[in-house]
């Protein structure tokens, strides 16, 4: 109780007034009580209500149960044996609380003239002079009503802050969040440890600790919230200690200890704070300084064990001691890492895909949707369909009637009025893929006619399209095997019976033939060399020479993972059972020795058993996840492709092209030579300039080159076009301008002239080559070539 009070009174004279106010009202009815009977103390009354287990145990509990618990014991217990004990402390208690509430109604709440002045600073506001979001920690409930009442008359709008505690439940604590996330008129979140359990909050980049907790591995927790991965501001974080206390000398020695150790270890402290102290926790080094008194020398030694433990050395150790892996990358290894993740962010899932699918299906469900600001969009109405297949999914979100905003790039999400993110798993998303598969699913599996528009030689190709899993040997939510990665292989067959890679997305570049081009290319469509067996041979190929990658990438990853994590699980819980196996004979002990312990042996022997069970489940868990394999691939359609060139051989209709432009009976061979000439021009140029050039043409990502710019370390994708000399035209596939659109900064569309057997030097155009991305039925899109060569310069 002393313990609690302790850090009331530290939190805020709310958090101090009212506790002291229950406990007097507690013994107030514990006194009634007492005097209905004999008039003699109660047995029943030191103690009574109170959880079996020591209070030492529950820094682990959940906030709501651990507030519940506090309470019980703040209020709730006494020394008092008889009446007259107990008028006595209620007099004591009577001055305090008044000596409490003259300090509430002062107005000379230190800490609260700490936090307006935080409040003020320039930093919380954006360059626009709009507020930057803030969260709040605190300890108390009481502290949270407060700060509420004092912040919301500061700002002026009660609605700018909401609270967070034990006793939210968790569907208005999702509703919280959720508006926390997307509604700008909500600033501050004030909130305790509940909405620091496994909750992203990374919306806000600013917080602050009104109140520290004893146990450091809330802050962590709390930390945790806005520092993670996806957040794209620096994080700053404010702790507030109360200097001239038992507590703020050793939470002050510890916070500049760490800040000087952050500074040379590039912010991983807070990472490894709870390890610093599992020797000796720090609330016990706080206690044992409060308990003090005027002794210096005991407040003395926890400065000095605070001291040792949050050496920089010390901090280093447990950094090595809980990195994810002990392995030293070589920095060759390091670069090759960086090349392949700005390439993987290059080649991924773009919005620009999602957005133009979603748009074209939706409204064939018959949903209405229109575009308000570039990226932005309003729907009016939402199929009922849509909804009713959104409350199949248990995401705690349901899907709308109507979406006053909604963007696919969350960058555009901030703007007033705030726009939903959609995002592939979006349950609105996920029911129009849904619905959309289920009605145009039989398609996929007989296959669609496509032309390769690009292609001038005469060729018809088979693609299939196959799905790779990879699972572990857990079940999942279904009964099936639970699968931990996925990949879209593509998979081409030609004539013959070759078969070979298809790229990452082949179908980008491609347009559906039309009805009357299908019929020209009857006589290629049912050819004898396409079989049945095809699909077959083509699922075996893709398991015998693509699925291995995908398969070793993961193992890769996980084995580490899991290995550390089996070893951290075995440390701690071998702590646990050694601790408690040992807890049961000592209290086994003075139970024969005739003491009472408050704590009885069997409760301990049940939680050395109960731990002992839980490391049993949890390896077993773990072997399970150890136990990856990669399943069959599974084919989810196919289409047949049909060149440019032989489409023109059955004589299907041409649309005539531009100047300078190759037309659809222009050679091919020639077409080829100037597209060769220009890759060998660019090529060279980049090479002189120092960069390492590599063709991935043969992809068809979007560009044609990759090249490493070692001066600044980073990729830049170049697209190659070669026009004979005189054209005044020039065409980007739909894939070619996206990959514009979403890596501008690495984007270069590199231009070559070429006469007979002369080349000019490569015109580099940066950058973004169109403001919007192409309409979802576009495959290409010709432009100006005089006004795109308006924007280019030499290499460099």
């Amino acid at each position: 109780a002393l313990q609690i009070l302790q850090r009331r009174l530290a939190s805020s004279p709310a958090a101090i007034h009212k506790s002291l106010s229950r406990r007097r009202s507690r013994l107030e009815e514990q006194l009634a009580l007492l005097k209905k009977s004999s008039g003699g103390p109660s047995a029943e009354f030191p103690g009574k209500g109170f959880p079996a287990e020591s209070f030492d145990e529950f820094d682990e509990l959940p906030q709501g149960e651990l507030e519940d618990i506090e309470d019980i014991y703040c209020s709730g217990s006494t020394a008092a044996l008889t009446a007259g004990e107990i008028n006595a402390e209620l007099k004591t208690l009577k001055h305090l609380e008044g000596l409490s509430q003259g300090v509430l109604h002062s107005d000379q709440d230190t800490k609260w003239v700490e936090l307006r002045r935080i409040l003020k600073d320039d930093m919380l506001k954006d360059a626009d002079g709009q507020r930057r979001k803030l969260i709040i920690f605190t300890e108390a409930r009481d502290t949270l009503e407060y700060l509420q009442a004092k912040i919301s008359n500061y700002l002026g709008k009660r609605d700018a802050v909401a609270v967070i505690h034990g006793g939210v439940t968790r569907s208005v604590r999702r509703e919280i969040i959720q508006r926390f996330m997307q509604d700008r008129s909500l600033i501050v979140l004030l909130a305790n440890d509940a909405a620091g359990e496994g909750v992203n909050l990374q919306r806000a980049n600013l917080m602050v600790n009104y109140d520290l907790p004893w146990n450091p591995n809330r802050i962590e927790q709390r930390f945790g919230r806005i520092h993670r991965i996806g957040q794209t501001e620096v994080c700053h974080l404010w702790n507030l200690v109360a200097s001239g206390t038992r507590e703020g000398d050793v939470y002050g020695r510890l916070l500049e200890k760490l800040e000087t150790a952050r500074e040379s270890l590039g912010g991983q402290v807070y990472d490894v704070l709870g390890q610093l102290f599992e020797e000796k926790p720090l609330k016990d080094l706080i206690f044992d300084a409060i308990r003090s008194g005027g002794k210096s020398e005991m407040a003395t030694s926890a400065i000095n064990i605070v001291d040792s433990l949050a050496d920089r050395r010390s901090i280093e150790k447990v950094i090595e001691n809980y990195a994810l892996t002990d392995d030293a990358l070589p920095g060759s290894r390091v670069r090759e890492l960086r090349l392949e993740m700005m390439e993987a962010e290059a080649r991924r899932l773009q919005p620009c895909h999602v957005e133009s699918f979603f748009v074209a299906a939706f409204k064939e469900l018959g949903g209405q949707i229109h575009e308000r600001e570039p990226g932005r969009w309003e729907i009016t109405y939402v199929p009922i369909d849509v909804r009713n297949r959104g409350k199949i999914w248990k995401t705690g979100k349901a899907v709308q009637r109507r979406y006053e905003r909604m963007c696919f790039d969350k960058r555009l999400m901030d703007k007033q009025p705030v726009a939903e993110f959609v995002f592939p798993g979006h349950p609105l998303l996920q029911s129009v893929v849904e619905l959309v598969g289920e009605a145009h699913g039989d398609v996929m599996q007989s296959g669609a006619v496509m032309i390769d528009s690009s292609n001038d030689e005469r060729e018809v190709s088979l693609i299939y399209f196959l799905e790779h899993s990879v699972a572990d040997g857990c079940e999942g939510m279904d009964g099936a095997p639970n699968c931990i990665s996925k990949r879209l292989q593509f998979a081409r067959v030609s004539k013959g019976n070759r078969i070979s890679d298809a790229g990452i997305a082949p179908h980008l570049n491609l347009r559906p033939a039309t009805s009357h081009e299908i019929s020209q290319l009857r006589p290629h469509l049912g050819a004898s060399w396409m079989s049945n067996a095809l699909e077959l041979a083509a699922a075996k190929w893709v398991a015998d020479n693509l699925d291995s990658s995908h398969l070793e990438a993961v193992l890769g990853i996980r084995e580490k993972e899991i290995w550390k994590t089996r070893k951290e699980v075995v440390n701690r819980l071998d702590r646990e059972i050694s601790y408690w196996d040992q807890r049961a004979m000592e209290l086994k002990e003075a139970e024969v020795e005739g003491r009472k312990p408050r704590l009885g042996w069997q409760v301990a022997r049940r939680r050395a058993d109960d731990f002992l069970e839980r490391k049993r489940n949890r390896l077993g868990d773990l072997e399970n996840q150890l136990a990856i394999k990669a399943l069959d691939p599974r084919v989810l359609g196919k289409m047949l492709v049909v060149s440019n060139g032989l489409l023109e051989a059955e004589g299907a209709n041409v649309v005539p092209t531009t100047a300078g432009e190759f037309s659809r009976s222009a050679d091919a061979a020639a077409k080829q030579k100037t597209e060769l000439a220009a890759m060998a021009a660019v090529m060279e140029a980049e090479r002189e300039l120092g960069n390492e050039p590599k063709d991935v043409s043969a992809d068809k990502v979007g560009y044609d080159i990759r090249s490493w710019n070692p001066r600044d370390d980073q990729l830049r994708f170049i697209e190659v076009k070669g026009r004979v000399k005189g054209a005044d035209s020039v065409t980007l596939t739909r894939q070619e301008i996206i990959t514009s659109l979403h890596e501008p900064d690495r984007f270069i569309l590199a231009i070559v002239e070429v006469d007979g057997f002369d080349t000019t030097s490569p015109k580099y155009v940066r950058g973004a080559v169109s403001e919007h991305q192409p309409s979802f039925a576009q495959e290409s899109v010709t432009y100006n070539l005089r006004k795109l060569l308006s924007r280019g310069s030499d290499p460099n």
